[in-house]
């Protein structure tokens, strides 16, 4: 395809052309199994008449995190993305096909995908598929929203993370309306990274935990999508406003200050004040305990569900209100 004959409405996966007011279904090739299996990525394409925005819905980056791909597959199969009024969404439920296969954060080669960015053809398997993505699906669209949850036993409150400095982002933030958003640096070869690097805007959504479903989370997800959706013009269908909506000007994480047995008094999505008591740590004999005192006001982005820890172990995950 020439450069030239690309406009506002054109849209290529690739080399495949997905032609305004179509839906399809592209079966991306991947790689292979030991075994010979072709393992192919489904790419779901949803396409208005109009031009409008073109937004990439994206699960499953981390194969064991399944609220995310949850979320895609819903809006997939809703009304919401077939009648669009203007724009495209490109909505993939499991970008790493490997890991979610494999109960799996990473690859079979122990790589994460989400560090590979933009990766290699001739790569490894992790590489590959970042190359794939990089090379055929993130140039295709505008803005780009990545679903993940928390993990390594760590609980997510729904947020969403917008990148510091870009004001476009910011504002897609504004309109997800997610109980909890702030700023975050991108961290480099990451899905986030390399799209800033295009000048794509992204939202990260946070929520959850690896290996469960949590239907608050996901509702929560698929509601921001569609206000983001309606902000942008592309549906004008009925949205569920949030209850509460907190902008967060940063987080930090507060951490053991002791070994032991951890009760946490305080979980993901409480607001606290500074001094508060957030949890216990006792040793097994009663020997010693240290209480966990929030060290500033906010809300809880996250908080950690392993029992015993160590110490500097991160227990909670602060967000700070603006």
């Amino acid at each position: 395809m020439e450069e030239g004959n690309l406009d506002e409405n054109t849209l290529y996966l690739g080399d495949y052309l997905v032609s305004p007011g179509e839906s399809a279904v592209w079966e991306l090739k991947i790689a292979r199994l030991p075994s010979g299996t072709r393992i192919k990525m489904p790419i779901y394409v949803f396409r208005s008449h109009k031009p409008g925005p073109k937004i990439l819905l994206s699960g499953g980056l981390h194969g064991d995190e399944t609220n995310g791909i949850e979320i895609v597959r819903r809006l997939i199969k809703s009304r919401y993305l077939s009648d669009l009024e203007c724009g495209s969404v490109v909505a993939v439920p499991i970008m790493n096909v490997f890991g979610f296969l494999n109960f799996s954060r990473s690859v079979p080669d122990g790589k994460d995908v989400n560090r590979s960015f933009p990766g290699r053809r001739s790569g490894s398997l992790a590489s590959l598929t970042a190359w794939n993505l990089a090379q055929k699906i993130i140039p295709a669209v505008d803005y780009i929203v990545d679903f993940h949850t928390g993990g390594a036993s760590r609980t997510n409150y729904p947020q969403v993370r917008f990148t510091t400095g870009d004001e476009k982002s910011k504002e897609l933030s504004h309109l997800f309306a997610a109980p909890l958003s702030l700023p975050s640096a991108p961290i480099k070869g990451s899905l986030r990274w390399y799209a800033g690097s295009l000048g794509k805007s992204v939202l990260v959504y946070e929520g959850g935990e690896s290996m469960r479903n949590d239907e608050h989370v996901i509702e929560e997800g698929i509601n921001g999508v569609l206000r983001l959706m309606s902000g942008l013009n592309m549906t004008m269908h009925p949205v569920t406003l949030p209850d509460k909506s907190y902008r967060l000007s940063g987080s930090s994480w507060i951490r053991a200050p002791k070994s032991g047995m951890f009760r946490p008094f305080k979980s993901s999505g409480d607001a606290v004040a500074a001094g508060e008591t957030m949890g216990i740590i006792n040793d097994p004999f009663n020997a010693y305990e240290a209480l966990v005192k929030a060290p500033k006001s906010g809300h809880i982005l996250g908080h950690n569900n392993i029992s015993l820890v160590h110490r500097g172990d991160a227990l909670f995950h602060l967000g700070i209100e603006e």
